[in-house]
């Protein structure tokens, strides 16, 4: 979460008495998940694409994470990314996000913006969202307060003391519960949910930010088969809206989602096609699924 939202969470908590965790812990060790104030003004995709790297690389302690990595994502897709462990799926997450700095090669956001010029708060402002792992929601607040504080509106005390709804932000708000599915959950304690609806929570505390793109890490891990078969539904109704890159190991949830998978192995994309096209490749095979 960015500071703001983590202020404006802790604020809110001390308020209602229960304890304060001015630091709610993410895969990333606390950097934000991508809740930020998102920039004014739309991403220039009039090359039809909204994501763009090409030839990037970086190496840890002489170790190549990501070895000339080029791919690209058009608006509104849902891209599935899938590899072994250590294929340099995270890492490069961590780089389209600012976590990382590639030693080398392009990253652009729209045909414009050159991500590698901004910091990792000012990524999630340009319309970047990122979904860690574990879910990350304030528990000792309500599903409906979650996603309040994750409106676009002035984070400051005094400001979130006096704000109040208005009937744009309710209605949004309404259509967010809907969309993840949490409308009968709406004044249950975030920290009495299931794991998959924590993370729907996470998820639609980003969507309340209304963001371009997506990166979603392992969504469905530990969910049941009925949550998984309901992300799969949520993720088919923000494809079009949003572009989406999906990191998962689960396959019958690709197939139920994807379009194109990108395999990547060894830092670099190995292959790329339908979820059938990569199955059928020997290399793939081979490295990653196994005889």
């Amino acid at each position: 979460m960015t500071p703001d939202l983590m202020e404006a969470g802790a604020e809110r908590i001390a308020r209602h008495g229960g304890p304060v965790d001015h630091a709610p812990q993410t895969e990333s060790g606390g950097r934000a998940a991508g809740y930020g104030r998102h920039a004014t003004g739309e991403v220039d995709v009039t090359h039809g694409r909204i994501l763009y790297l090409e030839d990037v690389s970086v190496s840890f302690d002489g170790f190549k994470a990501i070895n000339k990595l080029s791919l690209d994502i058009a608006p509104g897709e849902l891209r599935c990314i899938i590899g072994p462990n250590g294929a340099g799926k995270t890492t490069m997450m961590d780089i389209i996000t600012g976590k990382t700095r590639p030693d080398e090669g392009t990253v652009f956001f729209g045909s414009t913006i050159d991500l590698l010029r901004h910091k990792e708060a000012e990524i999630a402002q340009l319309g970047i969202g990122r979904k860690f792992q574990k879910p990350t929601v304030f528990e000792h607040l309500t599903v409906f307060e979650n996603l309040e504080l994750a409106l676009k509106t002035d984070k400051g005390v005094k400001a979130s003391m006096l704000f109040r709804l208005d009937s744009a932000q309710s209605d949004r708000l309404a259509e967010v519960l809907h969309t993840i599915h949490l409308e009968d959950s709406v004044q249950r304690l975030a920290g009495n949910l299931s794991h998959g609806q924590k993370q729907w929570l996470e998820i639609g505390m980003l969507l309340m930010q209304d963001p371009k793109l997506l990166l979603l890490d392992e969504p469905v891990a530990g969910m049941t088969d009925e949550e998984t078969a309901r992300t799969a539904e949520l993720f088919l109704t923000l494809k079009g809206k949003h572009s989406l890159m999906v990191v998962e190991h689960d396959m019958s949830f690709i197939r139920t989602i994807s379009e194109i998978v990108t395999v990547l192995c060894d830092g670099s994309v190995l292959a790329q096609g339908t979820l059938d096209e990569v199955q059928a490749d020997e290399r793939v095979i081979e490295v990653y699924l196994g005889r």
